[in-house]
């Protein structure tokens, strides 16, 4: 298996890891996770935790797309699992934030809404021969919603401290984003829908 492969399979390994770092019921086995406070701010060092493996993970997605095309490693498995990795990722997170209360779960809804349509239109692009690349806006949507959750588990620090919800600002930016990238891969794929129906 090939490095880039193997890093993409590592940032997948790295999600139950967040996961049960997050729901793990530290209270029924006595453990208290202590906080660290900033000006006004009081955040869990968990969530410290949590970024950190999430940092990894993302920047551990720029190195294997980096690594496979600097050394010819593209590899079909690489195409399917590298953007899997990457939606499995942030969707985890923003699941998490929604039952948390955090994160308003329409916003949730919509991007895996979107994350489907677009998934279901590059199958029916790939059946007709064509290859649906990643869009400017598809990836300006990634990189607003790693923005976004990093701030979230932040507390939006430190904006936060100057009365700024930057936070938010990213979140509602992705979801924008989201459904703008889902209007242009629909409206590429218009010929082929309809020679579809």
């Amino acid at each position: 298996m090939s490095v880039p492969n193997r890093i993409s399979i590592f940032r997948l390994l790295l999600i139950p890891v967040i996961v049960l770092l997050k729901t793990f019921p530290y209270a029924q086995f006595g453990f208290v996770i202590p906080n660290a406070r900033i000006g006004f701010i009081t955040i869990s060092y968990l969530n410290f935790i949590i970024l950190a493996i999430f940092v990894v993970a993302s920047i551990s997605d720029m190195v294997d797309g980096y690594i496979a095309r600097k050394y010819n490693q593209i590899t079909t498995f690489g195409k399917f699992v590298d953007p899997i990795a990457d939606k499995v990722l942030t969707t985890t997170l923003f699941v998490i934030f929604a039952v948390d209360g955090i994160v308003p779960i329409i916003v949730v809804v919509i991007m895996i809404g979107r994350d489907i349509i677009v998934d279901g239109l590059r199958m029916l692009a790939a059946e007709k021969g064509i290859v649906m690349a990643a869009g400017v806006l598809g990836k300006a949507k990634t990189a607003v919603q790693m923005v976004a959750i990093c701030l979230i588990l932040l507390n939006n620090l430190p904006f936060a401290l100057f009365g700024f919800p930057a936070a938010d600002v990213a979140l509602w930016l992705s979801l924008l984003l989201s459904v703008a990238s889902a209007v242009t891969y629909f409206t590429s794929m218009s010929d082929i829908m309809r020679e579809s129906q």
